[in-house]
């Protein structure tokens, strides 16, 4: 097995020079808004660093109310209005250490390796990338391959879209508890997993990558979706949506910039989701809007390529409103919400999503993890042609595993939304005519670099 290691090039020397020089700057104001939190970030621009940032407050769970991004030229400068899981101010001492310590020298230093912020607490796992067509019972074959060969799942992430499935498990031996780093082992199991992929159905896409290395769960997923093509419709139909993304994507000619807009339902991480999309597709945000105070969320971004220059073509405009559609609905957690927290065993996850299969359930989205000796995991589920549930259905699952450990749960990512009073207007439908109320707004509308829609 080969292991890749990023070599230091004079570029990398010079960007370390000038962060000694120009360190970044992080500020938290308590004082100036009544309801949210002011991060403001003055850093030496480089590329990534609006992802770099928006990544560390979304792993430390805060909610983006408000964003303001420049970073023209060569300093980068944003003010984020956030707030905590349950709509209260930050108390957390470490948000600016940690921001800075993602954009300063240890960000060059790690970045190639590790993506960005690591999900987990250590590296003492092995990491196994799926991608392949999803169909009924498939993460309960993924286990069952997993449990025979000896592997415990100490966490997991598994999104579903579009009639595809991408999935990070990270696995340790089960009876070491260490990584599995034995390649003829490692082998197998990729061998095993990627049969289970192919199945009758995907012959050709299907896909699994071993590593041993630490990376940023969603991030990947991200990237192993967008890599499986899964904002093509040829792999099938979406299904019913209560609601769907409006993206747009114009070119502003004066100005040479490429403007996106998106409105949508707003929920945890969706900025993480937009910009990491953006930045993945090799673009550039130069300047950006985010507004997301109540239900609804809005954003607008002003970018280009890395070369500076804005999009070209009608088919590439159309590939980045289908490849934003697509981030935004990844995360959807269709169907109902499962619990699952007991004691952890050696073949659980097999064992749970088994009797899923058997009575005819569907995962759609699953969050696997292991807190100590309990395993702590959350399954989203639906029937096996996607519609809902029965509830007899799910009493029975629920008697065959256990009332007092499975559980039926409301979904912890509507609940930040705020249904009283938010800062500058009632709850609802915002206006967009309000997008220019702050100084921020003002300072970009000054420069040209975002519209009036009053």
């Amino acid at each position: 097995m080969e292991y890749w290691a990023p070599s230091v090039t004079a570029g990398d020397e010079f960007e370390k020079l000038v962060l000694r020089m120009n360190p970044p700057r992080v500020a938290v104001d308590n004082a100036s808004s009544k309801r949210t939190s002011l991060i403001k970030v003055d850093s030496v621009n480089k590329r990534g660093s609006l992802l770099e940032v928006v990544q560390v407050l979304v792993d430390m769970n805060l909610i983006i109310r408000r964003a303001y991004i420049s970073s023209d030229g060569e300093w980068f400068m944003d003010v984020f209005h956030v707030t905590d899981r349950n709509g209260n101010k930050l108390t957390q001492d470490d948000v600016a250490e940690r921001i800075q310590e993602s954009l300063g020298q240890r960000a060059l230093t790690f970045r190639s390796q590790r993506s960005s912020v690591g999900v987990l607490p250590t590296v003492e796992h092995t990491a196994i990338e799926l991608t392949g067509r999803d169909r009924p019972g498939l993460l309960s074959e993924i286990f069952a391959v997993l449990s025979d060969l000896k592997c415990n799942v100490v966490a997991a992430e598994v999104w579903t879209h579009n009639s595809r499935m991408a999935s990070v498990v990270y696995i340790t031996d089960e009876a070491t508890g260490s990584p599995i780093n034995d390649s003829f082992r490692l082998d197998k199991v990729k061998q095993l997993l990627l049969y289970v992929l192919k199945g009758d159905m995907d012959k050709r896409s299907a896909n699994t990558t071993v590593s041993l290395g630490s990376t940023h769960t969603e991030r990947r997923l991200h990237q192993l979706m967008y890599a499986d093509r899964d904002y093509d419709v040829e792999y099938g139909s979406e299904g019913t949506e209560p609601r769907k993304p409006a993206v747009t994507v114009e070119n502003c000619v004066d100005k040479g910039y490429t403007v996106v807009t998106v409105s949508c339902l707003d929920r945890p991480k969706l900025i993480f989701d937009t910009v990491c999309t953006l930045t993945d597709m090799e673009y550039v945000v130069y300047h950006g809007t985010v507004i997301a105070e109540s239900s609804e969320a809005y954003q607008e971004y002003y970018i280009r390529h890395r070369d500076g220059c804005p999009i070209s073509s009608e088919a590439e405009r159309q590939r980045v409103i289908n490849c934003l559609e697509a981030a935004i609905k990844r995360r959807a957690s269709e169907g109902i919400r499962l619990e699952l927290c007991c004691d952890d065993r050696a073949g659980l996850l097999s064992d749970v999503t088994r009797i899923f299969r058997e009575n005819g359930l569907m995962v759609t989205r699953a969050e696997v993890a292991t807190r100590g000796s309990q395993a702590v995991n959350a399954f989203y589920v639906t029937d096996s042609s996607g519609k809902p549930v029965k509830s007899e259905t799910i009493e029975a699952v629920r008697n065959e595993i256990g009332m007092a450990i499975l559980h039926v749960n409301e979904d912890p990512n509507t609940k930040h939304l705020n249904q009283g009073e938010v800062e500058g207007g009632a709850a609802g439908k915002f206006s967009l005519g309000n997008l220019f109320r702050s100084q921020s707004e003002k300072f970009l509308y000054s420069l040209g670099l975002i519209r009036s829609y009053s």
